[in-house]
């Protein structure tokens, strides 16, 4: 089922929950968002292919190599979150997406704007930060 969305939609409370118009426009955002880090990968695997470092000063040449180290960290994250957004939309086409996968209840549109990838309810995910705490500190 092809959905086209009007340019200006935001999902509202007013409507059904995860109609198929909010559907779709987390599914956009989602894929928006996966792109844009698609890209970025891509220009950091260009410039990191560039060739070698050329700075003859030390320092020069620490600096280069700290600012891959960091660049590749970053590219590893985004990696991470690749896999993640893949995730949540797997979630849309299978129909749990925006429900917490604790409880089973609505996460909240205003949480999914904030972090389309969010997998609990705010609720949820604070009771479980805090048994990660309270085991962390065993």
């Amino acid at each position: 089922m092809l959905i086209t969305l009007p340019p200006d939609y935001r999902p509202s409370d007013t409507e059904e929950f995860m109609n198929p118009l909010q559907q779709e426009y987390f599914r956009q955002k989602l894929l928006r968002w996966r792109q844009d880090l698609l890209r970025e990968a891509g220009d950091t695997l260009a410039s990191l292919s560039e060739g070698g470092i050329t700075e003859a000063d030390l320092a020069d040449r620490a600096t280069v190599e700290t600012d891959r180290a960091l660049e590749l960290r970053t590219r590893d994250r985004a990696r991470k979150l690749i896999g993640k957004i893949d995730q949540a939309l797997d979630r849309i086409d299978n129909g749990t997406y925006g429900y917490c996968e604790e409880t089973g209840e609505p996460i909240g549109l205003r949480r999914l704007e904030a972090r389309p990838i969010a997998t609990m309810s705010i609720e949820a995910q604070e009771r479980h930060e805090r048994m990660e705490r309270v085991h962390r500190d065993d």
